[in-house]
């Protein structure tokens, strides 16, 4: 299901770049537009990940360098049955996360300091546990596969602004090319919007079941909804059309892209988590389950993971 729903995305975003050429330059604009959309959605299969990661300057980490995360990543992935993803740190006070990759094999779960710091450990889990179920679901190439396109439409836009236009080109000139640059991005954007909003109500669930602990990513989703729109995260402001990979919007509320959030109301999410809550079987947090066995017993703190 996870390469059906990429393939229809990839469908729906090249038909957006074939309209757009077509407003541009009519059928040499679509001869052109087709080639470019199969060069970007070639790379964006194979590049995406990698793209996703350098645009919020995501750094990779080791068990040398943050042996608690690194740790506490791999103790989930097992849970889960996944091969153990990469690890990268975001320097970003916003608190966020989100997971990348074309498949298991090639997974990375990103975090933020932010997110790292204002975080306890079970909080910590249920976040990574919900990016997880995301690598689970391949929910993750879809993503990032329309981030990749979705900023390549914006960028075609802009581009025809500066150099289409003509009134003798496109199948409507000028008019075409106003409609074109207003409506791509636009349409990008509600794309990404119906397959993001879903995604998410499902992983929180799954994430739930892996980490064991509903309250716990509840707890985390009430964090981070009431963090993320006020400390902007540069990055994410600077490429908007990554926003929806986020488990959280990470846009600040002053940017029209809200109009168009790619996520649902963390309270009905919250909401959903604690009635999902009611009907698991009660299990000790990762935390007292620790104090219990062998461990030595450590005073539980407050984001220790940055």
């Amino acid at each position: 299901m996870g390469y059906f729903r990429t393939s229809l995305l990839l469908a729906a975003l090249t038909a957006l770049f074939l309209g757009l050429g077509w407003l541009l330059g009519g059928g040499f604009g679509v001869v052109i537009a087709l080639i470019f959309a199969m060069g970007t959605n070639f790379y964006a299969w194979w590049n995406s990940d990698t793209l996703a990661l350098s645009r919020h300057n995501a750094q990779m980490i080791s068990g040398a360098n943050n042996p608690d995360l690194f740790r506490l990543v791999g103790e989930l992935a097992d849970a889960a049955g996944l091969p153990h993803p990469k690890v990268a740190v975001i320097s970003a006070d916003a608190p966020n996360a989100f997971a990348t990759g074309r498949n298991p094999d090639n997974a990375t779960v990103a975090v933020t300091t932010g997110l790292l710091a204002i975080l306890d450990r079970d909080e910590l889990a249920g976040v990574i546990a919900h990016e997880l179920a995301h690598i689970e679901q391949r929910d993750t190439l879809t993503m990032t596969i329309a981030a990749t396109v979705g900023g390549a439409i914006s960028m075609l836009a802009q581009f025809a602004l500066f150099f289409g236009g003509g009134r003798d080109r496109g199948a409507f000139g000028i008019i075409g090319v106003i409609l074109g640059a207003i409506l791509a991005p636009i349409a990008a954007m509600l794309i990404q919007m119906m397959v993001s909003r879903g995604r998410e109500y499902v992983a929180d669930r799954r994430g739930a079941e892996i980490s064991g602990a509903p309250l716990a990513l509840a707890s985390a989703l009430q964090k981070l909804s009431a963090r993320a729109g006020r400390i902007e995260m540069e990055t994410a402001e600077r490429a908007p059309a990554s926003a929806h990979l986020f488990i959280v919007n990470p846009l600040s509320g002053a940017r029209m892209d809200n109009l168009f959030s790619t996520h649902p109301n963390p309270e009905n999410r919250i909401a959903a988590l604690r009635a999902l809550a009611e009907t698991m079987p009660r299990r000790q947090p990762r935390e007292t389950a620790r104090r219990a066995g062998s461990v030595p017993i450590v005073r539980r703190r407050k984001g220790p993971w940055a």
